[in-house]
């Protein structure tokens, strides 16, 4: 069962969200845009610490513990799903070359902007509420879980003639 903070921020990011095209872009690039920031995040090298692998605590592993709390406050299971996945962008990163990184960029955010102005026709929901930048991989993950059903209106989103038609409001 999910807190009621967690379930009104779910419902909040749904409403940005609603068709299913979208929703499939960013199954797609939410993954591939954690990736790529958390692998430039890792780029900047704060200070020296020989215990850590790379013996450098960089920006990137100060940014998921943040992350790693800000999720577990609002999901325990689902913020360790996500918070792990963050976690493994770190070597997968620093095995990328830097033009792999800036094309995941570049392709992540096409795809998902893509989403939004394609089939959404709405603004991405981060650009009104930050918090939704944090709120999309808990929410997609909470989707693949089964954590978080969506409202019956979305799986009626197209008609029998394969047109896609805009759900109610």
């Amino acid at each position: 069962m999910l807190r009621p903070q967690t379930q009104a921020l779910f419902d909040e990011y749904y409403s940005s969200h609603r068709h299913p095209t979208n929703r499939l872009t960013h199954k797609i690039a939410i993954p591939v845009i954690v990736l790529h920031i958390v692998a430039m995040l890792d780029w900047v090298r704060l200070v020296p610490v020989p215990a850590l692998p790379g013996g450098v605590l960089t920006l990137a592993m100060v940014a998921w513990l943040l992350t790693l709390v800000w999720y577990v406050r609002a999901d325990a299971k689902l913020g360790l799903i996500v918070s792990a996945f963050m976690l493994l962008c770190i070597p997968l990163g620093r095995l990328l070359p830097v033009w792999a990184v800036i094309a995941l960029a570049v392709v992540g955010w096409g795809v998902q902007l893509a989403g939004h102005s394609v089939w959404e026709k709405k603004s991405p929901s981060f650009l009104t509420n930050l918090v939704h930048a944090l709120v999309g991989p808990l929410f997609f993950v909470a989707v693949l879980t089964g954590d978080y059903k969506l409202p019956a209106d979305a799986h009626a989103s197209s008609t029998a003639d394969g047109r896609d038609r805009q759900a109610p409001t």
